[in-house]
C-alpha cells in the first residue's frame, strides 16, 4: 500500500503527458505558421510556428524565379532566350499552361506564366533552361539555400508538387524573400503582375492580395493538400516594406484575410512596440527539429463539401469590402498592439483592376504585332479555326479573283508554333478579304464611258472604223472638229 500513491502519481503523470502530447500534436498539425518581418532590417514583428518545417507547395517557385533571374543578371541567359518545352515539362500536373512538347517560350514569358498562373510546366522549362535538368536545378536550389542561411529547406523539384523531401519553413521563406528584394530589385514587376493574357484567356494572379489589399506589392501563393494554403507576400506603406508568411490556412480566402490582418498589425506596430519583447531578426530564429505537419485529411478529406485539389493555388473567394471602421485610429492601434492581433472583420476590398492584363505568348513574337495572338491548343477542345486561309493551288488568277488575307503580313507564325497545335487569332478588322484584279485585264476605253457622251453623235454605218479602242481615241483627238453626217 505504501507504493500506491507513488504508482497512482506516476500513472496520472503519464496519462497527462500522453494527453498533452496528443493535444500539442493535434494543435501543431492543424495550426498555421505565421511570420511578419521588416524587409530592410530583418526584424521580426510577429512569429508563430515560424520555424516549424512545412511543405512549401508553389511558394517553391520563388526560389525558381530567384535562380532564373540570377542567371539573367549574370548573363548566362537573356530575357529573350528561347526555351523549349520538354516532355518532362508536359508531364507535370496542373496548374500549368498546357503547351505541347517542342513549343518554345522566352525566359520573360515563362517567368510571367510561372508567377501569375503558377504554371508547373513553366517551372520545369525554366529549371531545364538554367541548369540542364531538374536534378541539377534542385542541386542549385539547395546550394542557394545553404548560401542564404535557409537551414530548414531542401528541394527536389522546381514547382512544389508533392514530395516528402520538399521542405522549408516560414523563417526560410522570409529569408528568401529578403534576398529577392535585396539582390533583384530591378525585376520586381515579375512578382506583382495582376494578370496576364494569352490569346483570349485572361489569367489573374493567384495572389488575391494584389488588387484587393491596397498596399500589397507581390510574391507568391501555394497549395497542396499536405501543406494547406500558403503565401509569401510583401506590402509597402509610407516607405516601409513588410514581408508576411502564412502557411497552412484552410482556404485561399482565409489565407488572404490572415495575411492582410498581419500586414495591418505590422504597419500599426510602431506606437507601443517597446512594450513587446524583442523577437530578434529572422536569421536568428531557432529552427524546430520536427517532421512537417501533413494536412491532407483536413484539406482534401471526404468531410470537405468541395475537396481541394492539388492544382488549386486559389479557391473561389468572396470577401466583403473593407468596412468603414477606422482601423488606424489611436484606440484601435493601441488595442491591437496590446492584444497582439488586429481586430476581426474583413480587410480585403473587392478586386480592383488597376492595369490591363500583360500579354504573353509563345515564340519570340514580333514587333508591332499583337503578342497575344498565339492560342494554345487546349486538351479535349476543338482546335480554333485558323485565320490564314490560303487559296487552293489550282486556283487560276485569270479565271478567279485572288484572295489576299490582310493578316498575313501582320502576324508572324513560326513553323514550330504551327506544328505544336497553336493557331492565330485575327482581329475582326483584319478578316476582310481584298479582291485583287484579274491578270490580263488592263485598262480599256470602256473604263471611261462618261467622256464619250460629250462627243457629237456619229453614224455608226458611215463611220465603221470608229471603234472604242485606244487608236480611235487618239485619232479623234487629232481632228479639229467632227465630220458632219450625210442628209
Amino acid at each position: 500500500m505504501p507504493h500506491l500513491p507513488s504508482l497512482m502519481t506516476r500513472s496520472l503523470a503519464l496519462a497527462v503527458a500522453i494527453l498533452t502530447a496528443g493535444l500539442i500534436g493535434a494543435r501543431t498539425a492543424a495550426a498555421e505558421a505565421t511570420l511578419i518581418v521588416e524587409a530592410d532590417s530583418g526584424k521580426v514583428l510577429h512569429a508563430e510556428h515560424a520555424t516549424y518545417p512545412w511543405y512549401p507547395a508553389s511558394t517553391t517557385k520563388l526560389m525558381t524565379m530567384y535562380l532564373t533571374l540570377k542567371a539573367v543578371k549574370d548573363k548566362r541567359l537573356a530575357m529573350d532566350t528561347l526555351l523549349t518545352v520538354s516532355p518532362n515539362a508536359v508531364a507535370q500536373a496542373p496548374s500549368k499552361m498546357g503547351f505541347q512538347a517542342g513549343t518554345q517560350v522566352t525566359v520573360d514569358n515563362a517567368l510571367k506564366m510561372l508567377m501569375v498562373k503558377s504554371a508547373n510546366d513553366m517551372a520545369v522549362v525554366l529549371a531545364e533552361g538554367v541548369s540542364g535538368s531538374i536534378e541539377k536545378f534542385a542541386d542549385d536550389m539547395n546550394a542557394a539555400s545553404k548560401r542564404l542561411g535557409m537551414t530548414q529547406s531542401s528541394w527536389v523539384n522546381p514547382n512544389g508538387l508533392p514530395a516528402d523531401e520538399q521542405i522549408t519553413s516560414a523563417r526560410d521563406m522570409a529569408i528568401l524573400a529578403r534576398a529577392i528584394l535585396r539582390e533583384l530589385p530591378e525585376y520586381e514587376m515579375y512578382w506583382h503582375i495582376p494578370a496576364i493574357k494569352f490569346g483570349r484567356r485572361v489569367m489573374r494572379n493567384t495572389n488575391s492580395l494584389i488588387g484587393r489589399y491596397p498596399d500589397a506589392d507581390g510574391m507568391k501563393t501555394g497549395f497542396i493538400c499536405a501543406s494547406g494554403f500558403n503565401v509569401v507576400a510583401t506590402a509597402s506603406r509610407n516607405g516601409r516594406k513588410l514581408i508576411v508568411v502564412v502557411f497552412g490556412s484552410r482556404s485561399g480566402m482565409v489565407r488572404s484575410e490572415k495575411a492582410a490582418q498581419l500586414f495591418e498589425k505590422g504597419f500599426n506596430s510602431g506606437g507601443l512596440s517597446w512594450l513587446m519583447p524583442s523577437l530578434g531578426t529572422v536569421d536568428a530564429l531557432q529552427p524546430v527539429a520536427a517532421a512537417p505537419p501533413n494536412l491532407r485529411d483536413e484539406m482534401c478529406g471526404k468531410h470537405r463539401k468541395r475537396p481541394a485539389t492539388e492544382d488549386a493555388d486559389e479557391d473561389d473567394e468572396t470577401v466583403a469590402a473593407t468596412s468603414d471602421t477606422d482601423r488606424s485610429s489611436a484606440y484601435a492601434v493601441t488595442m491591437q498592439n496590446l492584444r497582439g492581433r488586429v481586430a476581426r472583420g474583413p480587410i480585403l476590398g473587392p478586386y480592383a483592376v488597376t492595369t490591363p492584363p500583360i500579354p504573353v505568348f509563345v515564340g519570340l513574337g514580333r514587333k508591332g504585332s499583337e503578342p497575344d495572338t498565339q492560342i494554345a491548343r487546349r486538351p479535349g477542345k476543338k482546335r480554333p479555326a485558323t485565320a490564314i486561309a490560303a487559296a487552293p493551288a489550282e486556283a487560276k488568277p485569270e479565271t478567279k479573283p485572288a484572295t489576299v488575307n490582310a493578316s498575313a503580313s501582320g502576324f508572324n507564325l513560326t513553323p514550330s508554333i504551327r506544328r505544336h497545335g497553336t493557331s492565330a487569332f485575327v482581329p475582326a478588322s483584319a478578316e476582310s478579304k481584298i479582291i485583287a484584279p484579274e491578270r490580263g485585264t488592263q485598262a480599256e476605253p470602256q473604263a471611261k464611258p462618261k467622256k464619250k457622251a460629250a462627243k457629237p453623235k456619229v453614224d455608226a454605218k458611215t463611220q465603221p472604223e470608229a471603234k472604242p479602242d485606244p487608236k480611235a481615241k487618239t485619232a479623234a483627238a487629232k481632228k479639229p472638229e467632227p465630220k458632219s453626217t450625210r442628209q
